[in-house]
């Protein structure tokens, strides 16, 4: 069986595990933390970073710091994990759904204006499988109508628009270290915070409303309850982890980048037969290659490759379904169509994609692909 994902280990995750122990700290902002923000900081080129609990969270901080109330609207696509939306709806928010770009699925930045209302406080682009939204675009409406711009860069560690890393363009940007992600910590995330204004009030709102992280760096002689705020800081024993992970940044990158290239080689005659569609990647993105999917002619063609695939031991899958045609939205907000988010998300295959994917495993699955082309 050739799984979907699998968690890689670098070989000093347990040994960083048992030093975070040995300092007496495995609490949030431990060594190791400091020691993955600081390089996060510095490689990125970004103002402050703060590592979360997860990319959820980071999202939910975002959302305290711009004070969304209730009311208020947020644009983002439908074609998103359901954190994007929720993030913004615990404050009060109504999710305002945008439809995608048939190239490279992300937030159709040509459709944003017209859904902008005296409500609306924030836009949120997704940046799907690591390669960028179109940010110059995004960020000037965003300026011309005094909005917020949220990057959920949960897909987008290390990939970049124009030469800048995803996360450091908007105001705020949000990072996943799920173990599906690139870079992985078991559950985890970062917010990114570009506007030095917020840095302050941030920290207090992920120590549970406090200035302790004033207190321990000695700027204050006692900490004490100064705003609202939750337990946004993940352990250090997860920081650990993800700090062997940081350390081999770019050997990750370079092996997921070689996995991308072989599935898109190997399957580019198919597409020229318009078999198949194979991911964009834009002149103005540089991909970190976080996923490889393909587009299927059809519904029904795309779950019958993706039960061929399954009884011949290759755990492939779709992604998300929109949420703008979930339960949820349509018992609180009704029905609204977007018709590229319905078309292109009912054909969309992701194939295996993790760091210890042999050349052996891909070619078995490139391989599968063809012969049920062949028999169809």
């Amino acid at each position: 069986m050739i799984p979907f994902n699998r968690q890689a280990l670098f070989g000093n995750e347990f040994s960083y595990i048992q030093d975070a122990f040995e300092q007496g700290k495995i609490s949030g902002d431990g060594k190791y933390t400091k020691f993955c923000t600081n390089f996060m900081q510095k490689r990125f080129s970004a103002e402050k970073i703060l590592l979360t609990p997860s990319c959820t969270h980071a999202l939910e901080l975002a959302a305290l710091l711009i004070n969304i109330q209730p009311g208020d609207e947020v644009i983002m696509p439908s074609y998103t994990f359901v954190s994007t939306a929720t993030a913004f709806v615990l404050r009060g928010a109504r999710p305002v759904f945008c439809d995608i770009r048939s190239d490279n699925l992300n937030i159709d930045e040509d459709k944003i204006e017209a859904l902008i209302t005296k409500r609306t406080r924030a836009i949120v682009p997704v940046h799907y499988g690591g390669v960028a939204c179109e940010m110059d675009k995004i960020n000037e409406i965003a300026d011309e109508n005094g909005l917020y711009v949220v990057e959920d860069a949960a897909q987008g560690v290390n990939a970049k628009y124009k030469g800048r890393y995803l996360g450091t363009i908007g105001h705020f940007g949000c990072y996943s270290f799920h173990e599906t992600k690139n870079y992985s910590m078991g559950e985890g995330g970062a917010i990114v915070i570009n506007d030095p204004g917020f840095i302050e009030r941030a920290e207090i709102l992920r120590e549970k409303g406090t200035d302790r992280s004033k207190f321990y760096r000695g700027e204050v002689d006692k900490y004490s309850w100064v705003d609202i705020g939750s337990s946004y800081l993940p352990s250090d024993i997860s920081a650990a982890i993800l700090w062997a992970q940081l350390e081999n940044l770019d050997e990750i990158q370079q092996k997921r980048r070689h996995i991308h290239e072989r599935y898109f080689n190997g399957l580019a005659e198919l597409e020229k037969e318009d078999f198949l569609r194979l991911p964009v990647i834009n002149e103005f993105a540089e991909s970190n290659n976080h996923l490889f999917y393909i587009l299927m002619n059809s519904e029904r063609e795309r779950d019958e490759l993706l039960a061929y695939l399954k009884e011949n031991g290759v755990y492939a899958v779709f992604h998300y379904v929109p949420l703008h045609m979930s339960t949820y939205y349509h018992r609180n907000y009704g029905e609204i169509s977007l018709p590229l988010t319905e078309d292109l998300s009912a054909r969309l295959i992701r194939l295996p994609m993790y760091y210890e994917l042999s050349d052996d495993e891909i070619t078995r699955v490139i391989d599968l692909v063809r012969k049920w082309h062949d028999h169809n």
